[in-house]
Order: structure tokens, then C-alpha cells, then sequence
């Protein structure tokens, strides 16, 4: 006889705690997903600004479930779900489910503005931190081109939209990159015509966080030279500059946005009703009304905690993804599906070195202190023990000589 298939949409944080979930239980799991490599994405921004190569983030998805004998993969980009017919759709053709988890997570959300679309760099996955440290370098590159000052301000003029954890990481590391590291490989470059500024649309900078937090991370941010503009929106973003609402420009080289983030697009393809920011409306169970057989993880679900959208975050993907592999267990044992409970570990930011903010519970620390805590859950948790020996070693390298290993352009070839 036949045992159940459970396919899961994404590789992610969700998509595998759910397959190892269902390590044990009576089924054949399949991930599916466009790229075949697991991604820690909390130090993606660490790949942006020269500090750690790809391969200190990412882990083959096959090499991960090979513990997993009851799972395989395939690569596949998703375009959509029928679910009378219980087929998941791909570029590859259709994969039959008796279970169905989707766990695509999020992307870039522009707000319908065409221009940051299309002048500004996203930092969601690996190509496009490449894409970031590819530009960074090119753009000091280019400045020792020019004689014209007020170009050469331009190119080393930094913008990141975007004052939530993400925004504060990169103006951080970008900072740190250009005054602790780039200032001696250019040897006459004025560190007066180099700015980096963070726009944030609301009154603070880490709105998530308490208010004695957020002033913490606007002074660490001022120490390292970023410029912090806050109630500040963007209108458009052009290839010369940032227009600002009240007709202020920045000229501007580079444009980093983090200010926005929406589902991944197959919530529309499924035909289920979508909540804010394009998630699917799911049960308390995280199963979609009407179709017991499928469950939504992560980003992607419109679940709720205490009334209020649950967070975009990793402990909530990794909480519904365990919480949903049980649930599937118990239904192919013939039981039911449990209402899901999220459980909050807290919230962290780093603003670079020796300098971190985490809110932890009733434990607030900020500082040094905080630092400390953001590199011993961020090296417990990066993929592989290979891999938390190398993020280690680079990051005392780095501490100790002031000094970023990976400041090559590489581009690929297709």
C-alpha cells in the first residue's frame, strides 16, 4: 500500500523544520523548491558587506535531509496550486499531494512605485546580497575614476530605505565596511565625501522593539556615522538620486530597499482569500479553510497571535512548521489537527561590532551586552557545525585586524 505524500513548497526555515517534523511518521515527504540550497538569511546581510562567502550561509538542501530517509527533493520554481485536484504546480510539470504544506515565505514589497523596483537593490536571498557587495565595491571603483567632486560624492553616497531589524543590520555593516576596512585599501580616499543614511518612514528606527531600545540603536548608529532620517518617506528613486516627500533629493549611487515586505506570489494562484500584505487567511490550525489536506507556514500564512498577523520571522516559521509535521502525523494516524500556538523567544538587531540590541521578554539588553547575546544564538544557529567554525573564525578576523576577507566583484557567467 501506498503511503501518503506530503509536499512541501520551500526549503526554508518553515518548509525543513516540518520535514524533520515528519522524520518518524508513515509518509514520504518531498521538498520543492527554485533554489537547492537552505539559506540563513539572518546573516545574509554579512554576505552583502564583504564579511562571509555564500557557502558560510547556505547548505545544500539534499545534503540537509539526508538524515531524513523517509524525504527527497526537487528543484523547481512553484507557479501555483489547484486544489480540487491536489496538485502543486511547477516549471517541471505537476507534483500530486495527499498533504500539501506551503511555505514559499516573502518578497520585496515595492508598493505598486515602479522606481524602486527598478533602481534600488533588495536583500532577500543570496543573489541579491551578492548583487549588493558586487555594487558597494564597484561604486569605490568607480569614484577613483572621477575627478568631479560632487560625482564622486554620488557614487560613495549609501542610502538603505528601511528602518526595521534589516535596514539597521546593513547601515551598520556598511559603515563598518567603509571606515574600518575600505579607508586603508583606498589610500587617498576622503572619508568626508563617503555617506551612508538610513530613511525610516516612522518616528523610530526599530519600531518592534521598546522605546529604550530603539534609542539605544539611533545612538549606535549615529557613533558609526550613519545618517538616521526618521519620518521620512520615499517617493521615487531614479539611476542619479533618492527623492524624498517634501521635494528633498539625495544624489545617491546606491539604493538599498528594506522597507517592505509581502508574501511570496503563489497565494494568489491558490484562489484561497489573502489577508494583509497577500497572505493566505488560514484556521487557527493553519490549515486552509475548506481544504483540510493543506497547510500554510511562515511568511506566507495569514495566522493569528493575541488578534494581531503573527510576525514575518524565523521562530514563527520554525514553530508552525514543527507544530504542522505533528499535525500531519496525527492525521495519517487517524486524529486531527491542533490549534497552533506561538511561543515568543523575542526579538535582536545588531548594529555592527559591539553593538547589538535584543528584547527578550522582560530581559532588555543593548550595547555590548547585547552584542555578546546576537553572536551566541546567531552562531548556535547558523546551518552546520563546517559553518559555525568559518562564520567564527572570520568574525575574530575581522574583530581583531579590522579586516573583511571576501571584498571581491564576482560575477557569474551564464
Amino acid at each position: 500500500m501506498n503511503r501518503p505524500r506530503v509536499v512541501i513548497a520551500g526549503a526554508g526555515f518553515g518548509g525543513l523544520t516540518c520535514a524533520r517534523a515528519l522524520k518518524h511518521a508513515p509518509v514520504d515527504v518531498l521538498l520543492v523548491d527554485r533554489n537547492n540550497y537552505h539559506l540563513f538569511t539572518p546573516l545574509l546581510y554579512q554576505v552583502a558587506s564583504a564579511l562571509l562567502d555564500p557557502g558560510e550561509i547556505a547548505r545544500p538542501v539534499r545534503q540537509l535531509i539526508r538524515p531524513l530517509h523517509n524525504a527527497d527533493f526537487l528543484q523547481a520554481s512553484v507557479t501555483g496550486v489547484d486544489l480540487e485536484d491536489r496538485r502543486l504546480l511547477t516549471d517541471h510539470g505537476p507534483l500530486h499531494y495527499d498533504y500539501l504544506v506551503l511555505a514559499t515565505g516573502a518578497r520585496t514589497d515595492y508598493f505598486g512605485n515602479a522606481s524602486l523596483a527598478a533602481h534600488t537593490l533588495g536583500l532577500k536571498d543570496l543573489d541579491e546580497g551578492l548583487a549588493i557587495r558586487n555594487h558597494i565595491l564597484s561604486q569605490f571603483e568607480a569614484s577613483r575614476w572621477t575627478t568631479d567632486v560632487s560625482e564622486r560624492r554620488r557614487l560613495l553616497t549609501f542610502v538603505v530605505a528601511g528602518g526595521g531589524p534589516t535596514g539597521v543590520e546593513m547601515a551598520g555593516a556598511i559603515s563598518e565596511l567603509i571606515r574600518l576596512v575600505l579607508r586603508k585599501d583606498y589610500r587617498d580616499l576622503d572619508t568626508n565625501e563617503v555617506r551612508v543614511v538610513l530613511i525610516e518612514a516612522a518616528p523610530h528606527v526599530l519600531v518592534q522593539f521598546v522605546p529604550s531600545l530603539r534609542h539605544a540603536a539611533l545612538r549606535s548608529l549615529e557613533r558609526k556615522g550613519v545618517e538616521v532620517m526618521l519620518q521620512t518617506k520615499v517617493d521615487a528613486v531614479t539611476e542619479e538620486s533618492v527623492n524624498l516627500a517634501g521635494s528633498h533629493e539625495i544624489p545617491a549611487g546606491t539604493v538599498i530597499w528594506t522597507a517592505g515586505v509581502k508574501a511570496s506570489e503563489i497565494g494568489r494562484t491558490t484562489g484561497a482569500p489573502l489577508v494583509r500584505q497577500e497572505r493566505i487567511k488560514v484556521a487557527d490550525t493553519l490549515q486552509v479553510p475548506g481544504h483540510p489536506v493543506v497547510f500554510v507556514i511562515g511568511d506566507l500564512a495569514g495566522a493569528q497571535h493575541g488578534g494581531a498577523p503573527l510576525p514575518m520571522l524565523i521562530p514563527v516559521a520554525m514553530q508552525a512548521g514543527r507544530h504542522v509535521g505533528e499535525s500531519i502525523a496525527d492525521m495519517v494516524s487517524g486524529g486531527g489537527a491542533k490549534a497552533f500556538r506561538y511561543k515568543d523567544p523575542g526579538i535582536m538587531a545588531t548594529i555592527g561590532r559591539n553593538s547589538a540590541v535584543a528584547q527578550l521578554s522582560w530581559l532588555h539588553l543593548s550595547g555590548f551586552p547585547g552584542w555578546l547575546f546576537w553572536l551566541g544564538v546567531h552562531l548556535v544557529n547558523v546551518i552546520s557545525f563546517r559553518s559555525r567554525l568559518v562564520v567564527l573564525v572570520n568574525w575574530a578576523w575581522e574583530y581583531i585586524f579590522y579586516d573583511r576577507p571576501v571584498r571581491l566583484i564576482v560575477r557569474a557567467r551564464q
